[in-house]
This record gives C-alpha cells, sequence and structure tokens, in this order.
C-alpha cells in the first residue's frame, strides 16, 4: 500500500521552529518529485515548497521564502520540510504530496499521492 505519512507538527510560538517530516512507504521515492502544502479553515489548500527528484531544484511560495527549507533523504525515504521564523499566519494543516511529472510544482493538481496531513499551530 503506497502512502505518505506526515509527523513533526505541534504547538509553537512565534519566532520558534518545527521540521516537518514527510515518509513513504510502499514505494521509492527517489523517482517522485515531493511537495508540502498547506490548508488553513476556510481556505484552499496552497503549495508551500517542492524539490523534484534528484533534490536539485527547488521551489518556495513567496510567503515562505527564506524561512522554509526543503530537503531529502531518499536513503531514508523521508523529505523535510525545516520551518524557520514561524508567525500565526503559517497555522494550517500541512501536507505532503508525490508527483511523478518532472519540475517543482507549487499546484496540488500535479500531485499524484498525498499524505493525511498535520496541524503546525503558531501562537503566543
Amino acid at each position: 500500500q503506497l502512502q505518505l505519512v506526515e509527523s513533526g507538527g505541534g504547538l509553537v510560538q512565534p519566532g520558534g521552529t518545527l521540521t516537518l517530516s514527510c515518509a513513504a512507504s510502499g514505494f521509492s521515492l527517489d523517482y517522485y518529485a515531493i511537495g508540502w502544502f498547506r490548508q488553513a479553515p476556510g481556505k484552499e489548500r496552497e503549495g508551500v515548497s517542492c524539490i523534484d527528484n534528484s533534490g536539485s531544484t527547488t521551489n518556495y511560495a513567496d510567503s515562505v521564502k527564506g524561512r522554509f527549507t526543503i530537503s531529502r533523504d531518499d536513503a531514508k525515504n523521508t523529505v523535510y520540510l525545516q520551518m524557520n521564523s514561524l508567525q500565526p499566519l503559517d497555522t494550517a494543516v500541512y501536507f505532503c504530496a508525490a508527483s511523478h511529472y518532472s519540475g517543482t510544482y507549487l499546484d496540488p493538481h500535479w500531485f499524484d499521492y498525498w499524505g493525511q496531513g498535520i496541524q503546525v499551530t503558531v501562537t503566543s
């Protein structure tokens, strides 16, 4: 069974740091671009970051550039999203997703497999 599982979410104060992990089971991430998305209550799902299958190209939404870093460890079949300088507007459910298309898309329509999501709450 193909599965993506997010971990590392939780509650953090403004200015804090969290690192999300996206672990794959049932398939190898080697051939997939991996994206991170988020969805706040009442809002559409938005692309946050994406890394291509080689790990050489990344893409970030303007709202997180300079604060978030995406990386992958194919030996662990895991992709990470390090989130620094978190702000209340970053509060959302975060999802990881895998795409068999080449490129670093931030549009969810390009993605084939999705995790169940994990809550990130930034509040004082």
